[in-house]
């Protein structure tokens, strides 16, 4: 049966059902995803493109192959990217950096599990330069355009990895997420944002970004999209320093749960009364899952965010690039060097205190855990237009990182879902955030959660899988 590309939903299990039952193929999908991109032309998304013949001969050789092998590929056909701070053979990664380019000699360890489950790569996609953002304004590569508002920004670092999920260019998309690169691009854009426990996934041959909070995330379309990545994705890498590993059981939505919010007056939405709104509905809609839900002290949970980039603990960002930007500052992105210059400052003494007042707010809290399953958050309290980002892209990029920027200090593990729209047509998120290798925890209650918003996937129209 011939489809046309308008036709193709994009999220796992349709595309699975139609490859089972003999109504796609490899070739239909991956030649309907290049029309797609196409017809959207110059839209930030991408850095680099596998070339099109490629693509299209990866799918023929999916196509090739017996029954039973394509029933062993856990990924069989499944249109994918990358974002271009990750290595894959033979592409340039840039980090967003022209100058600071180089043709990767071997994947990323995480790419070549995709790629071995019969994923399809189609590109690498645009960032915040060097991964230090939450706008996807700090490139000179084009902001990737928001799906929904080309105004408004599509949320960094990951900025073209969430955009290409929502747009239905791509079943899924990988980030890092750091400080919330890879939950901000998924509420600005209507998508999953697994940000997994540190160590799960593999970093090998990824450009580091601070390398002992460094975690590839996972875009998707549906909760139960961003597990099956994962199960593929998260494996020991002895090449990987930080590995852990974790069992994933099966996700599942308790009939009773409790969930931490902070304090009325600790919310900060930043003169958006709107989105305020969203998340308290999100709150109610908790409940009705049968959530209790338990009022905690955010205070120390925001005093770690501030000291992500608000002290020494930013000069971790140095280290993996250190030689490049003692020589080539110039060629940076204002705001990235900026960002990398104030890192330069700080003492050895002053990384110390920072990981003393670090372990006393860690102890804070822990309180949280002893009341709650998890965290539920804003995934931002408000969003900006790129002219907003232009006027103040420090204050800005700060206000985004309220909810987001603490999790890795902590070593918790999140899942950003959509909540809503509001009256302007965009998207808006929430965030379940919980200790780490509680994955299956979040992604069970954040899958329903979605489900019960009633929102569609990504900018698609589509309604979610049954």
């Amino acid at each position: 049966m011939t489809r046309s590309a308008d036709d193709i939903s994009l999220d796992l299990a349709a595309l699975r059902a139609a490859y089972e039952e003999g109504n796609l193929r490899p070739t239909t999908v991956a030649d309907a995803v290049l029309r797609r991109i196409a017809a959207r032309g110059d839209d930030g998304v991408w850095i680099s493109r596998v070339p099109e013949s490629l693509v299209m001969e990866r799918a023929r050789k999916l196509e090739g192959l017996d029954a039973e092998a394509r029933r062993r590929l856990e990924l069989y056909g499944i249109p994918f990217a990358v974002k271009d701070c990750i290595d894959v053979a033979a592409m340039q990664t840039t980090a967003a950096c022209p100058a600071f380019a180089y043709t990767a000699q071997r994947s990323a360890t995480v790419v070549e599990r995709l790629l071995e489950a019969g994923a399809i790569l189609i590109g690498k996609t645009n960032l915040d330069q060097f991964q230090s953002g939450l706008v996807g304004t700090r490139t000179p590569y084009g902001v990737a355009r928001n799906p929904f508002d080309a105004r408004y920004v599509p949320g960094g670092s990951s900025s073209g990895s969430g955009v290409c999920v929502s747009a239905g260019l791509v079943a899924f998309a990988l980030g890092t997420d750091v400080e919330g690169s890879g939950r901000v691009p998924a509420a600005f854009n209507n998508v999953i944002g697994l940000k997994p426990s540190r160590g799960l996934i593999s970093t090998a041959r990824c450009v580091p970004a601070a390398r002992s909070l460094d975690c590839i995330s996972i875009f998707s379309l549906t909760a139960e999209d961003a597990l099956a990545v994962l199960r593929v994705a998260a494996a020991p890498d002895p090449l990987y320093a930080f590995s852990r590993t974790a069992e994933l059981g099966e996700p599942g939505v308790r009939s009773r749960f409790r969930f931490a919010v902070p304090r009325p007056g600790e919310l900060e939405f930043f003169g958006n009364a709107e989105w305020q709104t969203i998340y308290q509905e999100g709150v109610e809609r908790l409940r009705a899952m049968g959530g209790e839900r338990v009022e905690i002290e955010f205070a120390p949970f925001r005093a770690v965010s501030e000291l992500l980039y608000g002290g020494p603990i930013v000069a971790e960002r140095l280290a993996g690039i250190r030689a490049f930007v003692a020589e080539h500052a110039d060629a940076m992105h204002p705001v990235t060097r900026e960002i990398f210059e104030g890192a330069a400052r700080h003492l050895g003494v002053d990384a110390f205190d920072a990981l003393h007042r670090l372990q006393e707010l860690r102890v804070r809290t822990l309180k949280t855990w002893e009341v709650a399953d998890f965290l539920f958050v804003p995934t931002t309290g408000t969003t900006y237009t790129i002219v907003d980002v232009e006027a103040d892209p420090i204050q800005s990029n700060a206000n985004l990182g309220v909810y987001t920027n603490f999790v890795n200090l902590l070593d918790l593990c999140a899942v950003a879902v959509p909540a809503g729209f509001d009256s302007r047509g965009l998207p808006v998120g929430a965030t379940l955030i919980a200790p780490c290798f509680d994955e299956m925890l979040l992604l069970g209650i954040g899958g329903e959660f979605h489900r019960r918003t009633g929102v569609p996937m990504g900018a698609s129209g589509r309604p979610l899988p049954g």
